[in-house]
């Protein structure tokens, strides 16, 4: 085991040539990044769901009750031992000759069996008031950690001049602000990892999971390693649109449908021009180009900028879906999130519509897009609904 550490703790992969972890140690004249701190984040991640349990229940759920947003979830299906036993077992979405078959079976007609298996499949959906519920406080804490953090950078040297993360690096101290914000945000992100697991699934659990644990992953390396400075920037930058989107799927929730049209249009200029505009041309520049000029590449500093670019590579995925919502919502007049946009509908007219062309979904991070954009769903209502 003594072995495995030693190979994984070298220090011609973590850090920058002629510099060992003893040069990083602590001492009563300066601080530095210790890798034993981040074990701080996971006590502090049940500490963050446990407030999150907190507010969702005491402060979140009033206030959607305040907004007359619905308590109850979707019409419970009728019980039918039978259709329970295929739904679970089977199929939760059964082709016509299955339902022609359950059809006689059960004497019922075709249509009553595809309006039950609709009804079912909603059973396992959150309900709105779940849903604001988690939005709002994903908007609280969001707005409060990017609030946190541009009271904090505006006083920094590396806010204004990005070459100033590489100077003297890695001999650069850590002070109580810069420590807290880095085990906060990391805490957080490692609290939404532990949540997928317990809430319900979402469609894009793969892709917030992969978004969770870069994020989880660029977050420790750089601390590591002591990147952060640029770290700061990084995490400043996502924060502020996944405040907009937030506040959108909030204004959706209650109804207040202009509103919502203006904070998601905010959210997506905003996403734009952080993710595919400053992100390559502030952030990888100086991670890519000034920190090479400066200090010169080692190991850890490619791992760091692939993950990084694992991250742009996200960003171009969302942004895709973002502009495809935006523009369906500007030939529709509107973004919707209401009851329809990820219940399925349950009128006759619409059991022969394929699923696929009556919904457009994007989530993006989040973050954060769950944050991220954190798992849920803004929508682009179809000519069917």
């Amino acid at each position: 085991m003594a072995g495995v550490l030693v190979w994984f703790w070298n220090e011609r992969f973590w850090l920058p040539h002629n510099v060992t972890w003893a040069d990083l140690k602590n001492t009563e004249e300066a601080t530095f990044p210790q890798a034993e701190d981040l074990y701080l984040a996971l006590p502090l991640a049940f500490c963050i769901f446990m407030i999150r349990l907190f507010f969702e229940r005491f402060i979140a759920k009033p206030c959607a009750l305040a907004l007359k947003i619905q308590a109850s979830g979707p019409q419970k299906a009728q019980h039918n031992a039978i259709l329970e036993k295929v739904f679970t077992a089977i199929t939760k979405h059964p082709d016509e000759k299955r339902l022609e078959g359950l059809s006689k079976q059960l004497d019922w007609d075709v249509r009553s069996i595809q309006r039950w298996f609709r009804q079912r499949r909603n059973q396992e959906k959150p309900s709105i008031l779940t849903r604001f519920c988690e939005s709002m406080w994903i908007f609280t804490f969001n707005l409060y950690i990017f609030t946190y953090g541009i009271r904090y950078l505006k006083k920094t040297p590396w806010l204004w001049n990005t070459r100033q993360c590489w100077y003297n690096y890695p001999y650069q101290q850590l002070t109580a602000d810069l420590h807290y914000y880095y085990i906060v945000e990391l805490s957080f992100y490692w609290s939404l990892m532990f949540s997928q697991f317990t809430d319900i699934k979402q469609k894009d659990f793969c892709i917030m999971f992969l978004h969770h644990l870069a994020t989880v992953s660029l977050i420790t390396f750089s601390y590591v390693n002591n990147m952060v400075r640029v770290g700061t920037l990084v995490m400043c930058l996502h924060d502020v649109a996944d405040v907009l989107l937030e506040a959108a799927k909030m204004a959706s929730y209650s109804k207040c449908q202009k509103l919502c049209d203006l904070l998601f249009v905010m959210f997506a200029l905003v996403f734009v021009i952080a993710r595919l505009g400053l992100f390559p041309l502030w952030i990888l520049n100086t991670t890519l180009f000034e920190s090479w000029e400066i200090v010169g590449p080692y190991p850890s500093w490619w791992v760091f900028n692939l993950l990084l670019l694992l991250l742009q590579s996200l960003h171009l995925f969302w942004s895709y879906l973002i502009i495809k919502i935006a523009c369906k919502a500007i030939s529709k007049g509107k973004v919707s999130q209401d009851d329809g946009s990820d219940i399925e509908s349950s009128s006759d007219e619409e059991d022969s519509v394929p699923r696929a062309q009556k919904t457009y979904n994007a989530s993006t991070n989040g973050v954060n897009t769950s944050n991220g954009i954190n798992g849920h769903l803004i929508s682009a209502n179809s000519d069917e609904h």
